[in-house]
């Protein structure tokens, strides 16, 4: 009380300047608290993308010019050791600002008479590095100590090293230890010698010591010494300290790794969006992406030679959609014409026949089709839209199961109108194809043999998703999960990308579920097994120890893309060759192209268990042999089959009817020529007249219709006469033949009845009689016509075409 009391007493001048002194102090405490930014560095760092195992994989250098690869928590204990002993011993005991270092650095400079040693701490040189002044005064000095102790302040000793490493200059145009380490060494910080870090952590306090040539026992001397200081503070042993300084010195900086430039590519795109850091680590395997990237190379030498410049490559994990290897493309940086720059993994091609399988699945799937219900397959006509399979034949009907493995285009477009292709454009939507942009009705049925664009992306994703619920269907008692489908990832989760399963292109999607069972799938991917494969690879059923893969193949239009994909309960590869400007080659097919890629890298991969036959979710249906659809009571040879769990819904087989024939059994007959009494009954598989016209060639077992008997009634129904050329409203070019003159039209049909007589007919104008084999060469003018065909009983039919002029 009595010192209040007298406080009080005090002049009101000095008690204001009292108070006014507590207010300084306090603006000085907030200056002081506020004065260290929230981010101490802001210059931009290099891209840099490693492998899972955290090696490095590619980078790119920082915008400003500098190999300056993003900040790194973890130090190595061999540079904190080195560079403690070399810059500040006292680093762990200090506060910031070392009196002892201050005072010994003063004293040996004036006795010296000039600056010789320097009393900054690595807190202080953090400091410095962060503002980027580089002169030396004591205003300066002042600044960096007041700033190093509040760094100390609100900084672990680990963080403020961990700040030094990565910004601390180390030559040239190289800053940060990790790009050190890369450029004069090859491999990461904490792979190198005590003799290599030593000579990194002596480059800080003079980064020219570095340069070729120069300096160079300067610099060994500088290492050597600090080796000694190592090994007089117990850090290494003698014998280490001596094996180190026998190590070579660092000399020109080295190439970093190149081993996956396109992903660097996606990565930069990404983050343009995602903002975040500029270091990811990927979940690629670095030994596998090499290896792919050779196969790519080594076929890419041979392709060349015909012209087709550029593949790619990309394999991804199953379970996890975890991407293994990522080659976008071949490598040759120095020719521009190859433009091996572009990353086709992202680039959107057409993938000719390679989403056949998905529509196979879908229509198992919704019981439209078993796997062995025969498709037509015939030449057909839709508006102006007239498929074509491959080599150019026809099989009048196959099992759909076969029509894939053979990749028929007929019967594919078939099934896709009876699923109807504004469906199909939206189950490949919820698959994960993201490259549908212009409307269903743009793409029509042509979008089954390649007429969208896809990224080997996307349809990699959606066959993993398909494997990914098949492997699921037992854990999941045969339910589909939202998780079951997602596109494929390359960032690992350990990478410190911020809200990794929102990233994009990394997270799971709700809308993803298509609707494709299980077993549905499991049929799909057997089909695709039966695929014929190339080569010697032809012959992998003869060995027990070869692996079953289910693939697919695609060709584009024009020869511009070849594709592979396969898939196994493990791994999904997918395969594009061709060339990025869209040059089609001769030859350029996907079996003959893509798929010797495809099985090359599948021999790097394990070879596991095949698919699990599914537990859940399958019924038995009754199917009809002969049709593969469901039996209906006129079927003769019923197999109760294991089946999607929609079989039963399947309509039933419209190919079985009962006929009436005469007791001998060659000879159809009617109530009016023969006693029911004295007729046999029997059910006949038949075809319409197109269809039996090209089955009859492939299947020597196929019977076609008995005749009527002679003085029965004509009673047929059905369709008993087709046209199998032209189709309706086909427009026909004629070239000119070799001798100049314009070449004939061939135009064919097909009767039911064996010998019957077509009597064809041109605009009116009868041109000619066929009997048993039903083709006749014309050479029509140029306009519209009208070909007529009547048979001998006058059952007629009529189409129309348009002969064109010019092509």
């Amino acid at each position: 009380m009595h010192r209040i009391k007298n406080l009080l007493s005090f002049p009101p001048l000095l008690r204001r300047g009292i108070g006014g002194g507590w207010i300084v102090l306090a603006g000085l405490l907030i200056w002081f608290w506020f004065s260290l930014p929230n981010k101490l560095f802001h210059a931009p760092t290099s891209y840099v993308i490693e492998d899972k195992d955290g090696n490095l994989l590619n980078a790119t250098i920082a915008a400003d010019g500098q190999w300056r690869f993003p900040y790194n928590k973890n130090v190595p204990q061999k540079f904190i050791d080195c560079i403690t002993t070399f810059e500040d011993k006292r680093f762990f005991k200090h506060p910031g600002v070392d009196p002892m270092a201050i005072a010994r650095a003063i004293t040996k400079n004036i006795k010296n008479k000039g600056i010789v040693q320097g009393g900054s701490t690595i807190t202080m040189q953090v400091i410095r590095l962060s503002k980027k002044d580089d002169k030396r005064s004591i205003w300066n000095k002042l600044k960096e100590s007041i700033l190093a102790v509040r760094l100390e302040m609100s900084y672990s000793k680990k963080e403020i090293l961990a700040l030094y490493a990565s910004n601390a200059p180390f030559g040239s145009n190289i800053v940060g230890l990790d790009a050190a380490s890369w450029r004069y060494y090859g491999r990461s910080a904490d792979k190198l010698s005590w003799g290599e870090m030593a000579a990194l952590a002596v480059l800080p306090n003079a980064p020219a010591l570095v340069h070729p040539g120069k300096n160079r026992d300067v610099l060994l001397k500088k290492r050597n010494l600090l080796l000694d200081n190592l090994m007089l503070a117990g850090k290494i042993d003698k014998k280490g300290a001596e094996l180190a300084k026998l190590e070579p010195l660092p000399d020109e900086p080295l190439r970093l790794p190149q081993n996956a430039p396109h992903l660097l590519q996606r990565f930069i795109k990404d983050n343009r969006t995602w903002k975040q850091e500029t270091k990811i680590k990927t979940t690629l395997d670095g030994a596998l992406q090499k290896n792919v990237a050779r196969i790519i190379q080594q076929h890419q030498s041979i392709l060349k030679g015909n012209g087709i410049n550029n593949a790619c490559a990309i394999v991804l994990d199953v379970e996890t959609g975890n991407v293994l290897s990522y080659v976008g493309n071949i490598s040759d940086p120095s020719n521009k014409d190859m433009e091996a720059d572009v990353d086709v993994i992202a680039a959107q091609r057409s993938p000719g026949s390679a989403l056949k399988p998905i529509l196979y699945a879908s229509m198992l799937s919704d019981g439209l089709i078993l796997p062995n219900s025969i498709i037509p397959d015939i030449p057909t006509q839709i508006g102006s839209y007239s498929p074509k399979n491959f080599d150019l034949t026809y099989d009048g009907a196959v099992p759909a199961n076969r029509a894939l493995s053979r990749s028929l285009n007929v019967p594919a477009v078939k099934m896709l109108q009876q699923y109807k292709y504004q469906r199909f454009y939206e189950t490949l939507q919820q698959c994960g194809i993201s490259t549908l942009n212009r409307s269903a009705d743009t793409y029509g049925l042509s979008l089954i043999l390649g007429g969208c664009e896809v990224t080997p992306w996307d349809l990699a994703g959606v066959y993993a998703s398909m494997a990914r619920t098949l492997n699921h269907q037992t854990r999941n008692h045969g339910k589909q999960l939202a998780e079951d489908f997602h596109s494929a990832r390359y960032i690992s989760k350990e990478s410190g990308i911020r809200n990794w399963a929102e990233s994009a292109n990394q997270k799971p999607n709700s809308q993803l579920q298509i609707p494709i069972d299980p077993t549905s799938i499991w049929f799909t991917f057997q089909a695709m097994q039966e695929v014929m494969r190339p080569g010697e690879e032809g012959l992998w059923q003869l060995f027990s120890s070869s692996q079953k893969i289910a693939w697919k193949t695609g060709t584009s239009f024009g020869f511009r893309d070849g594709w592979a994909i396969g898939v196994t309960p493990k791994n999904v590869v997918a395969v594009w060759v061709g060339n990025t400007d869209g040059e089609g080659r001769p030859g350029l097919i996907g079996v003959q192209t893509a798929a010797p890629i495809l099985f090359d890298i599948f021999r790097l991969l394990p070879n596991i268990k095949w698919f699990e036959k599914p537990k859940y979710n399958f019924s038995f249906v009754p199917v009809c042999r002969q049709s593969g659809y469901r039996a209906n009571i006129d079927c003769p040879d019923v197999d109760t089959l294991f089946m999607p769990p929609n079989g039963s819904k399947v309509a039933l087989c419209p190919y079985h009817k009962i006929i009436h024939l005469d007791a001998t059994g060659n000879f159809r007959v009617t109530e009016e020529c023969e006693s029911p009494a004295n007729m046999l009954h029997k059910s006949w598989f038949i075809l319409s007249p197109a269809m039996e016209f090209y089955y009859k060639q492939r299947n020597i077992d196929y019977k076609p219709l008995p005749p009527f008997k002679p003085g029965c009634t004509f009673a047929e129904t059905g369709k008993l006469m087709e046209i199998i050329y032209p189709q309706p409203e086909a427009k026909i070019y004629v070239p000119l033949e070799i001798n100049g003159e314009r070449g004939k039209t061939v135009f064919t049909a097909a009767h039911r009845r064996a010998g019957a007589k077509i009597f064809w007919s041109l605009d009116d104008e009868f041109i000619g009689t066929t009997q048993n084999f039903h083709q006749i060469g014309l050479n029509p003018s140029p306009g519209k016509h009208i070909i007529t065909l009547v048979d001998e009983n006058g059952v007629s039919v009529s189409r129309q075409f348009e002969i064109l002029e010019k092509q």
